[in-house]
C-alpha cells in the first residue's frame, strides 16, 4: 500500500520544500525567528541563499517525478540535499543556534530523505 502512495508522498515533499524555500527567501527573518535563530543580517541573507536551494531542489524532485525519462541521479542528490539538511539543523540544534522546535524542520528532511532513498531503490514503482 506504501509503494502505491510514494510517488504522491514525494509530490508532497517537494511542494511543500519549494514552498518553505520561497518563504525561506521573502522572509527569511520570520522563518528564523519561528526557529529561534539569530536574525543578523548575515543570518538572514545565509538562510535566504539556503532557501534558494531549498526551492531549486524541491523544483528539481517534481521535474524529475514527471520527466519522461528516469532520472535517478536527480533522485540521489535531491535525497542527499535532504539528508544533508537535516545533519545541518541538528548541528544547529546542538550547537544552540535553534531551538528544539527546529528538530521538526531536521525530521521532516530526514523522513523525506528516507522516502527519496526508498523510491530511488524501488526500481519498479520509481522509475516508470
Amino acid at each position: 500500500m506504501f509503494r502505491k502512495y510514494l510517488r504522491l508522498i514525494i509530490l508532497i515533499i517537494s511542494l511543500f520544500t519549494v514552498i518553505a524555500g520561497a518563504l525561506q527567501v521573502v522572509k527569511p527573518a520570520f522563518v528564523l525567528s519561528f526557529i529561534q535563530g539569530e536574525t543578523s543580517p548575515t543570518a538572514v541573507q545565509l538562510f535566504s541563499t539556503i532557501g534558494m536551494f531549498m526551492f531549486f531542489f524541491g523544483g528539481l524532485m517534481m521535474h524529475s517525478l514527471y520527466s519522461a525519462y528516469s532520472d535517478k541521479t536527480a533522485v540521489l542528490w535531491c535525497g542527499l540535499q535532504k539528508a544533508g539538511a537535516s545533519i545541518a539543523v541538528f548541528i544547529g540544534i546542538s550547537k544552540g543556534l535553534f531551538s528544539s522546535t527546529a528538530a521538526l524542520v531536521a525530521g521532516f528532511d530526514l523522513f523525506s530523505a528516507v522516502i527519496f532513498f526508498v523510491y530511488l531503490s524501488n526500481k519498479k514503482t520509481a522509475m516508470q
